[in-house]
């Protein structure tokens, strides 16, 4: 074929490259993969496997399988099967493992055996990053994004979806029972026939009843309402558009270059309790004494932001409308100015209202205050459809209104959220693609998705720095 660049006869000897260090040049991602595990005092780490047996058949070191791992995830192939097959053809693999090639079962067990120590080694990679220099900020955006697990809806009970279940089944037992009579005065040939396939439907549908007495005596032992039978730790959750069975992954992003500092993978639906707890490791990771966190009202807990305040974290999020009050017609809470010298509130008629009584709910102690004069008022209508208004107010609230000003003085700090935590949540499901989690129970999940993490990391700090810059500070 003229005017075509040709290729090399399939039957032509050629003289490749005797060395595989001749394929990999110099600004190859993988010489960072290997560097970087190269580096890491694995045995201090926790990995299994780094003192070899003095008997047995010899096993694989476990800087090669998480070579494997790493490079897998960077380059978005996570399937251990795809692995195996990867690390027999693919020359970078080659090159980093010395051209052993592990089986798929080999390279699973590893990753299901080492969850600490791979979230060690996701905490390193953070401390490579601060030593850097791309940690200098004291800002960072926490959000939760929900992932789908291997359990299918259709394996996740609720006691709701339970009588669901059963009722649509029986009402298929009763129709099918019903149809299975009026063979009876078909033809006997045809009669047969259905007869006969009615029955085994009949039998399959009191099975399904059977499996589901058993799945009901979990459900009653079940803390929070739930059962999964394909991942036990995976529950149902609300998301945007409708809800999935998975799990809630809470990650803590930079400001400045967006790098994931702290993650925490849940099965709790909520993020409202998840604040303090993801602050602390962003803090703890950043090597910063006093940092700032700004989330969504999906974070808003008053106890959380107090925790925060008081170990040195300052808050930034904004506060949930959850008061029935404007959908009524009636006037809101921040109607209501709090004076706290004098301890009271001023209504919108400006009317005084002192504090009355107060009461402990769920171990917190609230304040009640209200005016006793409220049935002459010109503005009750608008006001309550009681005999007076009561306005409560916590006894740490004080704190949560300080919150609320920092916010107020800073309105671009929801756009700042935005803009930081939400891409690097899109990055890595773009990476997995339209799937799950490929294992199962929490612990599995959170090293995979710790995997994910690392990769995302490692593959922002190459673009910002570059491969030779974070080959000298890796060896440095």
């Amino acid at each position: 074929m003229k005017r075509f660049v040709e290729g090399s006869q399939r039957e032509q000897g050629d003289l490749f490259p005797s060395h595989l260090e001749d394929f990999i040049d110099e600004d190859n991602q993988a010489r960072v993969v290997d560097a970087f595990v190269e580096a890491l005092d694995l045995r201090e780490l926790g990995f299994e496997g780094v003192t070899p047996s003095a008997t047995g058949r010899p096993g694989y070191h476990p800087s090669v399988l998480l070579k494997i791992y790493v490079y897998g995830y960077l380059n978005r192939i996570q399937s251990s099967r795809r692995l195996e097959r990867e690390a027999q053809r693919n020359i970078e693999l080659m090159w980093l493992t010395g051209r052993l090639a592990p089986d798929f079962k080999t390279i699973a067990d590893f990753r299901r055996d080492n969850g600490q120590p791979i979230r060690k080694v996701c905490r390193q990679f953070v401390l490579l990053c601060r030593q850097v220099g791309l940690l200098g900020e004291s800002l960072v955006a926490i959000d939760g994004s929900k992932f789908k697990a291997v359990n299918n809806r259709d394996k996740n009970f609720t006691s709701a979806k339970m009588a669901r279940k059963v009722a649509e089944i029986e009402a298929s037992i009763e129709r099918y029972l019903g149809e299975l009579d009026k063979t009876d005065r078909e033809e006997p040939e045809v009669g047969t026939v259905k007869s006969s396939r009615l029955k085994d439907k009949i039998a399959a549908m009191k099975a399904q009843l059977t499996q589901l007495d058993s799945v009901q005596d979990r459900l009653a032992g079940s803390p929070d309402g739930q059962v999964s039978l394909v991942d036990p730790d995976a529950r149902s959750m609300k998301t945007r558009g409708g809800g999935i069975v998975g799990y809630n992954v809470q990650s803590a992003v930079e400001v400045k270059h967006h790098l994931i500092v702290a993650h925490e993978v849940t099965n709790v639906g909520s993020d409202r309790t998840q604040l303090h707890d993801m602050s602390i490791q962003a803090r703890v990771a950043m090597g910063h004494e006093d940092i700032s966190v700004v989330g969504d009202r999906g974070y808003y807990n008053g106890e959380e932001i107090v925790k925060c305040t008081q170990n040195g974290i300052t808050p930034y999020v904004p506060k949930s409308l959850t008061s029935s009050s404007i959908g009524k017609g009636l006037f809101d809470k921040r109607d209501f100015i709090y004076d706290r010298l004098s301890d009271t509130y001023r209504c919108p008629a400006g009317q005084t209202l002192p504090l009355r009584s107060g009461y402990v709910e769920h171990g917190l102690l609230i304040n009640r205050y209200w005016y006793s004069k409220c049935r002459t008022c010109a503005l009750k209508s608008n006001c309550t459809t009681g005999t007076e208004r009561k306005v409560r107010r916590w006894e740490n609230e004080d704190v949560l209104d300080a919150a609320q000003r920092r916010l107020d003085l800073k309105p671009d700090m929801m756009k700042v959220r935005r803009s930081t935590v939400e891409h690097p949540f899109g990055t890595i499901k773009s990476w997995m693609g339209s799937t799950h989690f490929l294992t199962r129970t929490i612990n599995n999940v959170g090293t995979e998705m710790r995997l994910h993490v690392l990769a995302y990391n490692l593959k922002r700090v190459l673009k910002i720095i570059g491969i030779q810059p974070l080959l000298a500070a890796i060896r440095a």
